[in-house]
C-alpha cells in the first residue's frame, strides 16, 4: 500500500480521506450546484460510499489519488482535489493521470481550488513519471477552466463524455531546471 502524504499550503491541509469524511462527502456530492458541471446528477449515498472506498484504492494500487481539502485554521471540509485514473473510455485520458478538484459552495471564488491544485501538481511533478497530466471540464464551467489555465493546463480537444460536451486539457510535465 502506498502511503498518502499530507500536503500543506498557507491556508489549506490536503489529507487522506477517512471514514469520518463520509457525511461531508455525501453533502458535497449531493449538492445540485456542485454537480451541475460534473455529470449533472447528485450522487446517492451508495455512490458516495463507493467513491470514498475508490479513493483509498487508488492510493493503494496506483500510488496517487485524491485528498480532502481542509481549511488549516478551522479544519473545515472544503472539498476534494487530486489525481485519478477513472477508465472513462476517452482515449486522451488513457495512461495519463487525470487532475480533478471539486469544492463546496462555501469555498468558491476564494482561490482554494488553485491553491490546492498547485500543491497537488508540485507533488505530482516530484513523484510521478507521467509525461503530462490531463483534466476534463464541462466547457460551460468557466470558473474551473480559469483554474486549469492558471495551473498551466491548455485545451487539447473537445469531445463528449456520457453524451455531454467535455473539454480535455493537458499540462505537460515541466522541464527540470538545468
Amino acid at each position: 500500500m502506498s502511503q498518502q502524504p499530507v500536503l500543506q499550503t498557507d491556508r489549506l491541509t490536503l489529507r487522506p480521506h477517512r471514514i469520518e469524511d463520509y457525511a461531508a462527502c455525501r453533502a458535497l456530492w449531493a449538492d445540485t450546484h456542485v454537480v451541475r458541471h460534473i455529470g449533472g446528477t447528485p450522487q446517492d449515498a451508495q455512490a458516495v460510499w463507493f467513491r470514498l472506498l475508490r479513493y483509498a484504492g487508488m492510493w493503494s494500487m496506483l500510488g496517487h489519488g485524491m485528498w480532502v481539502i481542509e481549511a488549516r485554521d478551522t479544519g473545515a471540509f472544503l472539498g476534494e482535489a487530486g489525481l485519478l485514473q477513472a477508465a472513462r473510455g476517452l482515449p486522451e485520458l488513457e495512461g495519463v493521470p487525470e487532475a480533478g478538484w471539486v469544492l463546496g459552495p462555501a469555498a468558491w471564488g476564494r482561490g482554494i481550488a488553485t491553491e490546492a491544485m498547485r500543491a497537488v501538481l508540485a507533488w505530482a511533478d516530484a513523484h510521478l513519471e507521467a509525461p503530462s497530466l490531463r483534466c476534463i471540464i464541462d466547457p460551460g464551467n468557466r470558473p474551473s477552466i480559469n483554474v486549469a489555465e492558471k495551473l498551466g493546463f491548455m485545451p487539447l480537444i473537445d469531445t463528449a463524455l456520457g453524451g455531454k460536451p467535455t473539454r480535455v486539457f493537458d499540462r505537460p510535465r515541466p522541464m527540470p531546471p538545468r
